[in-house]
């Protein structure tokens, strides 16, 4: 187990040196004052005239060759200078630093319900196969995956605004996190307001997060319990199913030692890319539910073409769905010990 979790570490930085070679090619086809914006700090250099902005193009070696702009590029990235955001009004590592809780927040509440509920339910849906239950879940999987999520998300804006609204905070509860005496330790509304003992601050976040949780959690909880039913139904099938039941095993043994475990491998996967899919910052919800995270940080940069936001966003996503990958990879050679030996 070791020397295949070793194996795989040892991949993951020549698949971030791959990822780096596409983001610097996009890079390339910038001009040269777009590209100036992911090395400089200052907004007000940006803002200079033609010959200054040829100065500053010189001084940070765009005339020079490829691969020499490369090594200076790639040294600003692994050194956390991403350039500056117009769009957010500051260095890019620090918008994605100040972004990243929100997103993470809502992710987190999102993800219980996401997978624990579609597998809890896709193996029920399977057992008890073309039973009243199974219809029903079914039912409710097609409704959800067929949904687009800009359609779900604004009808229930629509339907329960009044008591579940936009936004992170109300006024008077931004208010508070605001001030002097709330004491910001992760940027997690919910997480700093019981680490306040502010109760209703609490409750109000909780309040604002209903709405965009019930978005994320039931599209993407939908596809996880057809694929989690789908794939009981064919494991349920094996041949060493029949031979455990002819043992004499109880069937909650057989079906959660023997079944559900097995039939895991793909939910696993598909179940990993949902949720750094949900850390990033899905794009399309915070964007309805103005919740102030990643994803309308990326949606604001692209609609003002700020090329240091997107190129810092890409970045970020690459590097999460990476250690992702990475983290799947290990789940994966637990959950089937056949893989331990590749």
């Amino acid at each position: 187990m070791l020397s295949y979790i070793l194996r795989r570490l040892l991949l993951v930085p020549w698949v971030l040196l791959g990822l780096t070679f596409i983001i610097f090619g996009f890079l390339q086809l910038l001009g040269p004052n777009q590209r100036l914006s992911t090395y400089i700090r200052d907004p007000a250099q940006l803002k200079q005239g033609p010959e200054v902005l040829k100065q500053l193009a010189h001084k940070y070696g765009l005339d020079d060759p490829i691969w020499i702009q490369y090594g200076r590029w790639l040294n600003n990235v692994i050194h956390g200078n991403l350039g500056y955001s117009e769009s957010a009004n500051m260095p890019v590592d620090k918008a994605i630093l100040r972004f990243l809780p929100a997103s993470t927040e809502l992710a987190l509440y999102a993800i219980i319900p996401m997978i624990m509920g579609s597998i809890w339910l896709g193996t029920l849906s399977a057992v008890h196969h073309n039973d009243p239950l199974d219809h029903a879940t079914r039912i409710m999987a097609l409704t959800g995956w067929s949904f687009p999520t800009f359609v779900f998300g604004l009808l229930v804006l629509m339907l329960l605004y009044h008591w579940f609204p936009a936004g992170r905070l109300s006024i008077w509860a931004d208010r508070i996190v605001n001030s002097p005496g709330f004491v910001r330790y992760t940027g997690m509304n919910t997480v700093d307001a019981i680490l306040n003992g502010n109760l209703p601050v609490f409750l109000d976040a909780l309040r604002h997060m209903v709405l965009p949780v019930i978005t994320l959690s039931y599209v993407s909880w939908a596809l996880i319990l057809r694929v989690t039913r789908s794939s009981m139904l064919e494991t349920l099938r094996q041949d060493y199913i029949t031979t455990a039941r002819a043992k004499g095993l109880r069937e909650s043994v057989v079906i959660k030692k023997h079944a559900r475990r097995n039939a895991m491998l793909p939910v696993v996967t598909l179940a990993g890319l949902m949720v750094a899919g949900l850390i990033n910052g899905v794009v399309i919800v915070e964007t309805i539910f103005n919740y102030h995270g990643l994803g309308l940080f990326a949606v604001r940069a692209a609609q003002q073409l700020d090329f240091a936001a997107i190129l810092g966003f890409a970045l970020f996503n690459g590097l999460l769905l990476v250690m992702t990958n990475l983290v799947i990879d290990i789940l994966y050679a637990y959950l089937d010990p056949r893989v331990k030996l590749q």
